[in-house]
């Protein structure tokens, strides 16, 4: 006899069975009790959460032949829910939309609906996969899902409901199937377990509930390989030679590296990952999936429930969660994400992986623009806090030029837009100019080139242009002059100053 996989073995017989969506089971159950059946029905959601087995609980309901209505509760037993629970009833129709997507598809599931069932209350029709039929299908299906024969039910599943036109989103209940959550699994897998007679590490079935993520199909599925390579009995060590775990011990000691800055000692944690056969992508997965979970230990809070971990490897995440702060998390999960995206069509994705992990463990270093320039105004009041009033001499500046014939000014004009030597560097475009706000250049640099020697002597004499050349290691390039604020502007007047620019 063949052998059946779990997740057909134990798929869902009645709504009782259905897990994690009581809410849809209830519904459904309440409407075939009162009679209020529709004739379409959406299910959406992601894969392997119950919308197959749902429609086939459903058609159940409608058709058992152990009374003389629907009843909420099928028999399963009797000939009709047994064909429908394998497929194969003459009156459930169940159509995959990815391989008949096109119109004349439908065109003869439309004509056949004209037909009664031949043994059966109702004639219903199972879509799966409905998003992927093509836009004339899902015109010639619009008038029989809205008003089909009596006879006959409609019950449409996808897993892309955005994918689906209003049209016909409009004309059906629909029902949003939610992820399963961990505990639903691990309660799940632990009966099927029982029921199979296998003996199971209680910490090992709750690690394949997690790896699951929210699917039942998956969760069977992962469980089906773990029992094939284990025998009779389920043990963690069987997780470890079989899945990957889903705390990393290498991601963990990758992150320790960051977090001590030793880019070094995080490249070889890499090495390690890739060469025990983790792809760059995977990797990459891994390392914001710890992250994410690094990130809600240290926001949400130590006993948060939105991470689910054992209590021995808890500690130790807490632990590292305190080394970083919210900010810094999600510069780490935006860094990976997009190195993630670049390896998977560059041939150097190593080389990218790397020089990700290497900025990650040097961030400490990189200063952020707004902290460079409070650092440059707080030195620059500094500065002039330290001078005397009287005593020392200030820094001499260049005299003031004549206003240029024609250029008078109204009073109201605003300042010219600040323009960007476009032969900087991208070190010295985005340092800010040691300059206070009535005084930043608003024109292109005197002479359009190298400073004369007068104007560069005169600048380089300006404590803030040193300590401006000092912070960005800058070297004097040109000088230009600037406009005074529109708050500061008299009418025939025209102050300007030689300010200097740096280029790295």
């Amino acid at each position: 006899m063949a052998y059946t996989v779990l997740a057909r073995k134990y798929r869902s017989g009645t709504f009782d069975d259905l897990v994690g969506q009581d809410a849809i089971a209830t519904t459904l159950k309440n409407a075939v009790a009162a009679g209020r059946i529709h004739h379409g029905y959406l299910f959406t959601g992601t894969r392997g959460v119950g919308k197959t087995s749902t429609a086939r609980v459903l058609a159940k309901a409608l058709n058992c032949q152990s009374g003389d209505a629907p009843t909420p509760t099928p028999c399963c037993k009797c000939e009709s829910c047994q064909m429908i629970a394998i497929g194969e009833d003459l009156d459930v129709i169940e159509i995959d939309a990815a391989s008949n997507t096109g119109v004349d598809n439908i065109r003869d599931l439309r004509d056949n609906a004209a037909y009664r069932p031949a043994r059966s209350r109702f004639k219903i029709y199972i879509i799966d996969e409905v998003h992927m039929l093509s836009t004339g299908a899902f015109n010639a299906l619009l008038k029989t899902l809205e008003e089909p024969p009596d006879h006959v039910k409609f019950i449409l599943a996808t897993t892309e409901i955005q994918k689906v036109p209003a049209t016909i989103v409009s004309r059906c209940q629909r029902f949003d199937f939610r992820s399963i959550s961990v505990d639903d699994i691990d309660g799940h897998l632990k009966a099927i377990l029982d029921s199979e007679g296998v003996k199971a590490d209680a910490s090992a079935v709750r690690r394949v509930a997690r790896l699951a993520n929210g699917s039942m199909r998956d969760g069977l599925s992962l469980l089906d390989q773990l029992l094939s390579f284990g025998g009779g009995k389920l043990t963690a060590k069987t997780l470890d030679d079989v899945l990957p775990s889903t705390h990393d011990e290498l991601v963990s000691a990758l992150f320790d590296c960051v977090g001590n800055e030793d880019a070094a000692g995080a490249l070889t944690c890499v090495e390690r990952a890739l060469s025990a056969g983790q792809t760059t992508e995977r990797f990459c997965d891994l390392a914001v999936e710890h992250i994410r979970t690094l990130m809600l230990l240290s926001v949400c809070g130590p006993e948060t429930e939105l991470v689910d971990v054992p209590s021995t490897v808890r500690t130790q995440l807490v632990e590292q969660a305190r080394r970083f702060d919210a900010a810094t998390y999600v510069y780490m999960i935006s860094l990976l994400t997009e190195a993630r995206r670049a390896v998977r069509t560059s041939s150097a994705s190593r080389a990218l992986v790397d020089a990700a992990v290497v900025r990650l463990a040097m961030a400490s270093k990189f200063s952020d623009v707004k902290d460079l320039i409070a650092r440059l105004d707080a030195e620059s009041d500094g500065i002039k806090a330290s001078t005397p009033a009287g005593g020392a001499k200030a820094p001499s500046q260049p005299e003031p030029r004549p206003p240029t014939p024609g250029r008078t000014r109204p009073t109201n004009d605003p300042p010219a837009p600040q323009k960007m030597r476009t032969g900087q560097s991208a070190r010295s475009s985005s340092a800010p100019r040691a300059m206070s706000e009535s005084t930043r250049p608003s024109s292109a640099p005197v002479g359009g080139g190298q400073a004369s020697s007068a104007e560069a002597a005169t600048a380089r004499k300006d404590p803030r242009v040193q300590k401006a050349l000092e912070l960005f290691d800058g070297t004097l390039m040109s000088v230009e002059k600037a406009e005074p604020a529109a708050s500061e502007y008299t009418p025939g007047a025209e102050a300007d100053e030689s300010v200097p620019s740096s280029e790295t």
